[in-house]
């Protein structure tokens, strides 16, 4: 009959299983002075470096993908809010042109001529150079002068009613709207009221006839302004050409007068070089002249 086993831990990690009692059977793993020893599978708990690199880099790309939302967030606000702004203060605050005053100056200037509203011309000299044709002229003026205004409503006029049907734009900012639509659209019922006081029927034509003006004037404005462009651009370039030229007649110039410069440089070195051989010359005959001096002295 085998004894109960004893465990004992080693210092390096072994586990060593001593049999307390001796018996005479002859039980595996028992005996006298023998013990049983199963070492313990060593684990190591240290963490590897490139996870808490891993997870380190996640969490940056996170962050920054939120930076970006965030930004982009931000910008789309802003953009809102600039749109909103712009509705809200300048974009609407529409004021009639001036051609509207000047048109009743000159109707006031008109009646007291003796032009009645309403009443045709008497003759045709009347019809070319009286006051017929100067009212006509003026409302004209004045109905140009509105298209701006009038093409400006039509063009912001879907957006804001969609603006409104789903409450994103303020109270404030729809009756500004309301405000300059009407303005807008009283001044068009105005210029066709006066139409028809200076000739019966030139309400339902005048808008179109002034829209027609108003983009001829536009075109002969575009081309004026293109013809000028061009012209500078012209200028430019021959201005161009001229500094080029007197660039390169200055260079010219300037190297002749390098060379001129050059070519005196060199004759007075030349000259320099020659008076020094000359002096020299005439000081080694003046050596030689009282060394045959001496000699002869010596000799007498």
């Amino acid at each position: 009959m085998s004894g109960t086993a004893e465990a004992e831990v080693n210092p390096d990690g072994s586990t060593t299983f001593d049999e307390s009692t001796k018996g005479d059977s002859g039980d595996a793993g028992s005996g006298d002075g023998e013990s049983s020893t199963f070492e313990a599978v060593e684990i190591d708990d240290r963490t590897d470096p490139a996870i808490y690199l891993g997870i380190a880099v996640l969490v940056i790309g996170v962050i920054y993908i939120c930076y970006i939302l965030y930004r982009r967030r931000k910008q789309k606000s802003n953009r809102d809010m600039d749109f909103f702004s712009e509705i809200d203060g300048e974009k609407f605050n529409l004021k009639l042109p001036a051609a509207v005053d000047e048109y009743y100056e000159v109707k006031a200037k008109c009646e007291d001529q003796g032009w009645v509203p309403g009443e045709p011309p008497k003759n045709p000299e009347a019809a070319a150079n009286g006051p017929h044709r100067v009212m006509a002229q003026a409302l004209m003026k004045r109905c140009i002068a509105d298209i701006p205004l009038v093409q400006h409503v039509q063009k912001e006029s879907s957006g804001m009613n969609k603006l409104y049907s789903q409450s994103m734009c303020s109270v404030k900012q729809w009756r500004s709207y309301q405000n300059a639509e009407a303005m807008v659209s009283g001044e068009v019922e105005e210029v066709r009221a006066e139409a028809d006081e200076i000739e019966p029927g030139w309400s339902q034509v005048i808008w179109r006839q002034a829209m027609q003006y108003h983009q001829m004037l536009k075109q002969r404005h575009e081309m004026e302004a293109k013809n000028m462009a061009a012209q500078a651009e012209k200028k430019r370039i021959e201005e161009a050409k001229v500094q080029a030229e007197k660039k390169k007649e200055a260079d010219a110039k300037a190297r002749v007068v390098a060379a001129e410069k050059a070519a005196q440089d060199l004759i007075k070195q030349e000259e320099r070089e020659k008076a020094s051989k000359s002096s020299f010359s005439s000081n080694n005959n003046g050596m030689k002249k009282g060394f045959l001096n001496s000699g002869s002295k010596k000799s007498k």
